[in-house]
């Protein structure tokens, strides 16, 4: 196949990408696809088709892949700018075939590169007025910054992006006539051998203009671009090394003296190292551009579903944040891999030039397209500081895209007078080409590492694409600035969140604007369980732990929704249905009323919650009001779900966790007697019972019945403390448990830590310490959760096995379609079957004898334990129970803050009968 015949198909293979962005276009604007619709694509392939005519006729010799790669590049450009800017597209397309006619004529009248290097300090004078040219004033024009601009009437133009093509030729043909004086260092410094300043002045003068460029355009961009063009150039021709290293030495100097001098130096390096620091200001289009990459994943929101547009001049210099945003990181990969593929042809073109002129131009202007495409996205995506350069065949902008398409037919012209593959291996071997004075194999190494270099420059460009869009874009997404998070959330219909029984406790509702809003028509009820999603304040509770649920980005019930999902077609988030009981819930919320406290009803054969209240609550409808009042009063405690964010000393009811431990490992069974006095001294310090109380002797079940601290402390002395936290451990204490929502970690102390005394006290549920010390780094005693209490009683229901607690039933998508279904799983035994049965009875014998008599039901047999948590400010009142006692289907654990002795079990009573009454039982 002939090298034009390649590049005809390589346009071919191209086209359909081309027409396949403009359709998607048309049909996310829901237009029909027909000739007015993909009229712009074919178009722009006839006008490459014409060109691949000129270059057949023109340039038959010429590099067959760079035509279509700038055809794919322009392409996706007049694509993107038609997306964003279609007022602005149609002058794209005309610059474009005014580029493609360029192109041509280029072709047609620039036959000879050698003959143009012949006046190269015409060239030289030439690019440098037009390089500097802005600067004249009333001439010059200053647009977001930069003055870059000559404004001729009503016509603007950069001046600059022809002259950076101009310096190039100039260039060529001074390295192509001075290589050798360039090469040649007769300074001796020691063992080494150093340029003098006639030669080292080219470098210094190009380094001066890059200087002028910045202070004075205030154009970082093309700076860099023309001095680090300049830098691959002399390190082609003469291969020193040394020029690379006192080049950069040189931009770190004027680097540094420009961001110490000059305020939008130090605006642009202080906004590339932290935008978000002012991203209503100096920041915003930064900040904008990474909300909007962040967003892409791997695949892309979808072309037109895309935020960008939030962008300034997105079309422009931002353009990229628009691509990876709608095409993902796989097409803004695949553009950057476009983008060394011409880098990797120049080169090429490079290496088969047949002079020097040819292949300098080759390599400086190659150099012009891939610098500026790595420092646009560089900036754009926080690599580098950003500069306000343009995206090569992309950005929008007639003077960029009509130098783009000047240098793609100076690089054909190059490439056709190529000497081809045998000769040039031939003239490396033998004798040099007529019109070279570079070694053929000399050029191929250093064009070898120049391909190298940018190679690694664009896999930079994609590792920190990477990071980005799939590492790092949870984090950018979850900033609370982030109104392209924020704006999304308003236009999703997030799913409900409901009641096992159907309840509503949270939907979205549309507005007039087409936006959502997140409503709470269940009032207070399990709000501190439900949560609130708001754009100012965030997620909490279920709406956060299953955000991306509701949102309809997880728990997929088809695989319609998982195509929907990577195609960034919207639609209505997922349904969560909780384990609540809504007459259960009410239930726990009535006997707190009033009162601060928690309470969690579970069902121990499954693990499900029930009912999980707190007090004092809200009402969910004014969480933002109530929010406010938190902020300005942290004495408002309405936002905290005390049941699973607070540890309490869990008093008597942790004697359920001693007496089981006590009968599992034998140490003493329920008629084991003890003395139980009101007071006794254990471990040189005093236990005590409840106000005193002295209850003689009494065996073990007995003192369970009347809660007798004495005779628990001289049990636990018996167990010993290393056997009282490993059965504490057995029930979940010192256990990170997975739940929902964020669950505290009911605590134990380090038996090692223990004394006799606290062992004593801790075997009775009381914490006898206040802070952890540097000799105590423990906790004095036990502290527990209340939803941990629920697991110790669900053991001791559930024949000893605790099961894994869980909140959430299922989970449906919009059509009611079930994707997920709650299994109940064991999380671990903590007791033998027989020994659960005996803690049970001696629990039946506290509510029928002892001190939980409150709690009883006419009709049910309850089995529980009361507590007294003593503080020296007042008493925490317990009770853990279940019913029915011989079979238990539901248990309860309750605290009331500071309570009085028995209202625990006072309160606990009804939410019992009520959820025994729901489950048919009573």
């Amino acid at each position: 196949m002939t090298r034009r015949n390649l590049e005809l198909v390589l346009l071919c293979v191209a086209a359909p990408l081309v027409v396949l962005l403009f359709a998607m276009i048309a049909l996310n604007q829901g237009q029909a696809l027909d000739m007015n619709t993909l009229g712009v694509p074919a178009g722009i392939f006839v006008a490459f088709v014409i060109a691949h005519i000129a270059t057949r006729r023109f340039a038959p010799g010429a590099d067959p892949a760079l035509l279509p790669i700038a055809f794919a590049l322009s392409g996706i450009g007049i694509a993107f700018v038609t997306r964003l800017a279609p007022d602005l597209a149609v002058n794209q397309v005309m610059w474009l075939f005014l580029g493609v006619a360029f192109m041509v004529l280029v072709l047609a009248f620039v036959r000879n590169l050698d003959k143009v290097a012949n006046y190269k300090y015409t060239l030289m004078i030439v690019g440098f007025l037009l390089l500097l040219s802005p600067l004249v004033p009333g001439l010059g024009q200053e647009i977001y910054g930069s003055r870059i601009w000559l404004s001729l009437g009503g016509f603007s133009f950069q001046p600059g992006e022809i002259a950076k093509i101009i310096i190039v030729l100039f260039l060529a043909g001074y390295l192509a006539q001075n290589r050798e004086m360039l090469s040649v260092f007769t300074v001796r410094v020691g063992p080494f051998r150093l340029p003098d300043i006639r030669t080292l002045l080219p470098l210094i003068l190009m380094w001066g203009v890059a200087l002028l460029i910045v202070v004075f355009e205030k154009d970082l961009g093309s700076a860099l671009v023309l001095f680090f063009m300049f830098l691959v150039m002399l390190y082609v021709a003469t291969g020193k090394k040394f020029y690379l290293a006192i080049g950069l030495g040189l931009i770190a100097v004027g680097g540094v003296g420009a961001f110490l001098a000059f305020d939008h130096v130090q605006v642009r390096v202080n906004t590339w190292l932290d935008p978000f620091a002012d991203a209503q200001n100096t920041g915003y289009q930064l900040t904008q551009a990474i909300y909007s990459i962040a967003d892409g994943d791997l695949f892309g929101v979808g072309l037109g579903n895309g935020l960008a547009e939030q962008i300034p001049v997105v079309e422009s210099d931002f353009i990229f944040a628009d691509i990876a945003e709608e095409i993902g990181l796989l097409g803004a990969a695949g553009v950057l891999l476009l983008f060394l593929c011409f880098a990797i042809r120049g080169f090429v073109t490079a290496a088969r030039a047949k002079s020097d002129v040819s292949s300098f131009v080759a390599v400086g202007l190659t150099s012009v397209i891939v610098l500026q495409a790595f420092i646009i996205v560089g900036g754009v995506t926080r690599l580098i500081p950003l500069t306000g350069i343009t995206l090569p065949f992309i950005s929008q902008g007639g003077s960029s895209l009509l130098a783009s398409f000047i240098i793609v037919g100076l690089l054909l012209r190059c490439g056709d007078e190529g000497t081809g593959v045998g000769q040039e291996m031939t003239s490396a071997t033998s004798s040099l080409h007529a019109n070279s004075v570079l070694g053929r194999v000399s050029l191929g190494k250093r064009l070898s590492h120049s391909m190298l270099f940018c190679s690694a420059l664009f896999a930079l460009l994609v590792a920190n694409l990477t990071m980005i869009m799939v590492v790092q874009a949870d984090y950018y997404q979850s900033m609370p600035g982030n109104n392209h998070s924020l704006a999304k959330e308003a236009r999703t219909e997030r799913g409900t969140i409901s009641t096992y029984d159907g309840v509503v406790l949270a939907q979205s509702v549309p507005t007039e604007d087409g936006t959502f809003e997140r409503v709470y028509p269940a009032g207070d009820l399990a709000s501190q369980v439900v949560g609130y999603s708001s754009a100012r304040f965030g997620t909490s509770g279920i709406e956060q732990a299953y955000n991306d649920t509701l949102k309809g980005k997880e728990n997929f019930a088809s695989w319609t929704d998982v195509l929907n999902s990577f195609a960034g077609i919207g639609g209505a988030g997922n349904d969560v249905a909780l384990t609540l009981n809504s007459k259960i819930q009410q239930a726990a919320q009535d006997a707190l009323s009033g009162e601060t406290g928690a309470c969690v009803v579970m069902d121990p054969d499954t693990g499900a919650v029930l009912a999980m209240a707190s007090s004092p609550t809200y009402d969910a409808a004014d969480f933002e009001t109530v929010i406010e009042q938190a902020n300005a009063d942290s004495s408002d405690t309405r936002l905290i779900n005390r049941a699973i964010h607070a540890l309490y000393s869990p008093g008597s009811t942790f004697k359920i966790v001693s007496l089981a431990t006590a009968l599992e490992d034998g140490v003493a069974d329920e008629d084991t007697v003890y003395d139980a006095p009101g007071s006794m001294e254990i471990g040189n310090a005093d236990v005590v019972n409840f106000d005193g109380n002295s209850y003689g002797r009494l065996t073990l079940a007995q003192a369970t019945e009347l809660s007798a601290n004495t005779a628990f402390g001289q049990l636990g002395v018996e167990m010993g403390a290393d056997a009282l936290v490993a059965g504490a451990e057995d029930f979940g204490f010192n256990k990170d448990i997975e739940f929902a929502l964020t669950l505290y970690t009911s605590l134990m102390p380090d038996p090692d830590d223990m004394t006799e005394w606290e062992t004593a006290w801790a075997a009775a549920g009381e914490n006898v310490g206040e802070n952890k010390t540097a000799n105590h780094p423990s906790p004095n005693g036990p502290q527990a959760t209340v939803l941990e209490m629920a697991l110790v009683g669900s053991a001791i229901a559930n024949d000893g096995t605790i099961m894994q607690p869980y909140l959430v039933d299922g989970i449906y998508n919009a059509n009611g379609e079930r994707s997920f279904t709650a299994q109940p799983t064991k999380l671990m035994q903590a007791v033998s079957e027989t020994t659960a049965g005996r803690v049970r009875d001696v629990l039946v014998g506290v509510v029928n004898n002892g001190t939980g008599t409150d709690a009883a039901i006419d009709g049910v047999q309850v089995a529980g334990k009361t507590g007294t948590a003593e503080k020296v400010d007042g008493n925490d009142s317990w009770f853990v129970g279940m019913a029915p006692a011989d079979d238990p289907r539901v248990v309860v654990a309750l605290i009331i803050e500071d309570g009085e002795e028995g209202v625990g079990a006072q309160k606990a009573q009804n939410v019992l009968k009520t959820a025994l009454e729901v489950q048919g039982l009573l």
